[in-house]
């Protein structure tokens, strides 16, 4: 990642160099937080099926089903998606019931990655602003050297024409 995003910024100085890293930190830290995310859900699942199995069966036996279910026991998931079906249910109705239950540590999360995506965009605009600074010292001194005033030096004397 850090060669592919280094080829894009194609950092002129150590001072890019330092913010091409940091950007490459950031945008590793958004992507490891978003699977993070996805893995908090994942793993909340059968809680999740839990609250939704207490709803539709009324027996009680919905806690042991989401264990043997998390554990992907086959007649534990034929089980739970007999069940879901008859309701009207699907997996994504699981899903929903996580994250409800999740919501402030996914909503913590957000905060995290949005966090680094705005200090990844801080890190690109200084690349930018330095460039910029940098082009306009150049044109600067650029426009100072075609502008200065010129004279002619003559030659000057050899040694043998000195004395």
């Amino acid at each position: 990642m850090r060669d592919q995003i280094s080829a894009a910024v194609q950092p002129l100085d150590f001072l890019e160099e330092i913010w091409v890293n940091d950007v490459v930190n950031l945008v590793w830290e958004a992507l490891r937080l978003r699977r993070l995310r996805a893995a908090l859900l994942q793993a909340a699942a059968p809680e999740g099926l839990h609250h939704i199995l207490q709803w539709v069966v009324a027996k009680n036996c919905e806690e042991k089903w989401a264990i043997d279910w998390a554990a992907r026991k086959p007649e534990a998931v034929a089980a739970v998606n007999g069940t879901l079906a008859k309701a009207g249910l699907t997996m994504d109705a699981v899903m929903a019931q996580t994250l409800a239950l999740k919501i402030d540590e996914v909503e913590r999360i957000d905060r995290m990655v949005a966090g680094a995506e705005a200090r990844r965009n801080v890190a690109l605009r200084e690349i930018d602003r330095h460039r910029a600074t940098l082009g306009a010292a150049l044109r600067q001194a650029a426009d100072a050297v075609e502008d200065a005033e010129f004279r002619e030096i003559p030659p000057s004397l050899t040694e043998g024409e000195a004395a």
